[in-house]
């Protein structure tokens, strides 16, 4: 009886101040009132980044995703379509700030001016859509002004290249079983295309040889008997199996082997 006669009450005094009780807001005006939920401009970035690429547009595409990719934790998405953008820029005449256009002078040659630039003969080639190393005065090059280092997780079983300290792309790796591929701070010495594999007993096993268990390229550390190099098991890719090297698919290592200079630095990490 109370409780029925307050209600009355502050019902006559709202009259009485020229108001009346407000009546319960419906569920629809309360949807219309709530803050909207913030939109994933993670998955948006990508997709405008993923439009640009198919539009030809990679430098503007990549611009989008490099500072998704400096993240934490950034996810695996990004990586994959930026490290996907950064290829496609470096092996192709397409233009981008780290490439220069250099006119072949009197004496130049195709090792001469990738020591100029501090990159591979391979990836002037390639870039430039050279079948030969013949080059004449005159011609015109865009080089690829790259400052690659590698860093080897052993956990992950990855291998990431940044280019000047940025992300530049992330290939899954094999690493020695039991803990064998060694861990520091090691450079590339060594490039070689169809590497012959020099067995425990001394013995020399040429490339094409069914016991080769190198793959089509090698990049040797400073660690004699240790480098980065391709295999014939795509099984062992993702795990510890290894005598002690980092092994890639074929298509990856010859990918890193057109993009890697000798002193390239290589870091690995448990």
């Amino acid at each position: 009886m109370k409780s029925w006669v307050s209600i009355v009450l502050i019902t006559l005094w709202l009259v009485g101040c020229g108001q009346k009780p407000a009546p319960p807001a419906s569920t629809a005006e309360k949807n219309a009132t709530a803050p909207a939920a913030p939109a994933d401009s993670t998955d948006d970035q990508l997709r405008r980044a993923l439009a640009l690429k198919a539009a030809g547009k990679l430098a503007e595409g990549r611009a989008l995703l490099q500072p998704l990719a400096a993240r934490t934790n950034a996810p695996e998405r990004i990586l994959s379509a930026l490290g996907d953008i950064n290829a496609q820029v470096l092996f192709s005449p397409a233009p981008a700030p780290e490439k220069v256009d250099y006119t072949v002078a009197e004496g130049d040659s195709l090792g001469k001016i990738s020591k100029k630039f501090g990159t591979t003969v391979e990836l002037i080639k390639k870039s430039n859509g050279l079948a030969r190393d013949l080059i004449r005065v005159g011609d015109r090059l865009r080089i690829y002004q790259g400052h690659f280092a590698v860093e080897v997780n052993k956990t992950a079983n990855t291998l990431t290249v940044a280019d000047n300290g940025r992300f530049f792309k992330r290939y899954r790796v094999g690493t020695g079983q039991f803990s064998k591929t060694p861990v520091g701070e090691f450079t590339i010495t060594s490039r070689i295309e169809n590497p012959p594999w020099y067995r425990p007993d001394g013995k020399t096993i040429p490339y094409g040889d069914p016991e080769n268990i190198l793959g089509t390229h090698w990049l040797g550390l400073n660690v004699p008997g240790y480098g980065i190099h391709g295999t014939w098991e795509p099984n062992t890719i993702g795990r510890q199996s290894s005598a002690g090297c980092i092994r890639l698919l074929n298509d990856d290592v010859a990918e890193l082997f057109v993009m890697l200079p000798v002193d390239t630095p290589v870091t690995i990490h448990d």
